[in-house]
């Protein structure tokens, strides 16, 4: 039975993989943000209610949960895929470019969402044969704290969930591979926000001035002091200054300077020690002048921590896809995600399914104006997820 639920599965996904790749394109040419989700959530409730499954929208806010019962008895696996799209204009130029000026899917959630659509779809052609129910979470605001997953939680979408599987598509990595990790995977992602209040004047008299900017630099130079001096070397920290803002004439030394930046950690120990050091840093350094500051550290995301029997579960599960080259263990990345409020939660694995098109030149990395993926990659992710979950159910019967 397992072996004919595997081909079963593998040519209803090679039949539907144009719709695949067509359900992607229209979401990539018609990007929805973080929170404004409209449009999208009810594209995909219709889709799935076009299969006769139990529908329920606005779950957590705009996510969308539907649920496929098998003809018998079982285990309840939960499949997941974010649906959002960044603040970024478009320079692919793809024929099927976004359409709205500064939105974009440069993450590859449209990806998510059609393998996940089109694994439902042929899932549900196998239901008379499955053992089970299988509950498809399509989850809103993924790249935006405090994140569509705690919110979704909180609304019931993991209520009778025995396991999660969920895959990002993984730009970086090459078509045909599949890598996660067990235990820490993806980092902590806190928020750092900061302005020092100085005092400016003219940039012919600064003897008269509390020089922000260069006492922004010099905190800026000093913080990686902190990973370097004050952290394990064993246990990974990164802090990074992403923007920094002092708007004046050029020749007007600037009365205040705003920065943000993120803090990317793994273990509590060093997110509450950088925390608080970040802080005295700053402190110390508008010290000097007697300036002021103001400081915020917002916490995002924890870490993603893979259970140990899940992953390798969905690690063997790939192994069994033809088109899945290589199965392998890697180390933790410092990207981070939301799908870690659903592993604190219940057991379950996240992993990555590579999408480097291997004739690509250059590959533009997430977040990119020119980020794009390998569209063959979206019938590998559908494939791997819905094999584990075929195998974690047959397991239990």
């Amino acid at each position: 039975m397992a072996v004919l639920q595997q081909e079963q599965l593998v040519g209803l996904l090679k039949q539907y993989e144009e719709e695949m790749i067509q359900l992607r394109r229209h979401f990539h040419e018609n990007p929805e943000l973080s929170f404004e989700e409209i449009e999208t959530p009810k594209t995909i409730a219709a889709f799935h209610r076009a299969l006769g499954h139990e529908v329920r929208e606005g779950v957590g806010g705009n996510g969308v949960v539907a649920k496929l019962v098998g003809a018998k008895a079982g285990k309840t696996v939960a499949l997941r895929a974010d649906f959002d799209a960044l603040a970024i204009t478009e320079e692919t130029g793809l024929p099927f470019q976004s359409k709205i000026k500064g939105r974009m899917h440069a993450c590859g959630h449209d990806g998510h969402t059609a393998s996940l659509l089109i694994l439902a779809k042929a899932l549900n052609q196998m239901k008379d044969n499955l053992a089970g129910t299988i509950v498809f979470i399509h989850q809103h605001a993924e790249e935006l704290a405090p994140g569509g997953a705690k919110s979704m939680i909180a609304d019931g979408c993991l209520e009778g969930v025995d396991v999660i599987f969920g895959t990002h598509l993984w730009a970086p990595t090459e078509l045909g591979k599949v890598q996660t990790a067990i235990g820490p995977f993806m980092a902590a992602a806190d928020g750092i926000y900061m302005k020092i209040k100085g005092k400016g004047g003219h940039g012919s008299n600064p003897s008269d001035t509390k020089d922000s900017i260069l006492l922004a630099a010099q905190f800026i130079t000093n913080l990686q002091q902190l990973v370097a001096r004050r952290i394990n070397p064993l246990r990974p920290a990164v802090v990074s200054i992403g923007h920094i803002e002092a708007l004046n004439p050029f020749n007007v030394i600037a009365d205040q300077v705003y920065m943000k930046g993120t803090v990317r950690t793994f273990h509590e120990e060093e997110r509450d020690l950088l925390e608080r050091e970040i802080e005295e840093l700053l402190k110390a350094t508008c010290y000097l002048t007697k300036a002021d500051y103001e400081y915020e550290f917002r916490r995002g995301y924890p870490p993603v921590v893979n259970h140990a029997a899940e992953t390798e579960h969905v690690m063997a599960s790939a192994r069994k896809v033809a088109d899945v080259e290589a199965v392998e263990f890697v180390d933790p990345t410092m990207g981070g995600e939301d799908f870690a409020y659903y592993l604190e939660e219940i057991p379950g694995a996240f992993f990555f399914t590579g999408a480097k098109n291997p004739q690509w030149q250059e590959v533009y990395p997430h977040h990119h104006p020119k980020f794009d993926i390998d569209e063959r990659s979206l019938r590998i992710a559908a494939n791997v997820l819905g094999q584990a979950t075929l195998d974690y159910l047959a397991n239990d019967r």
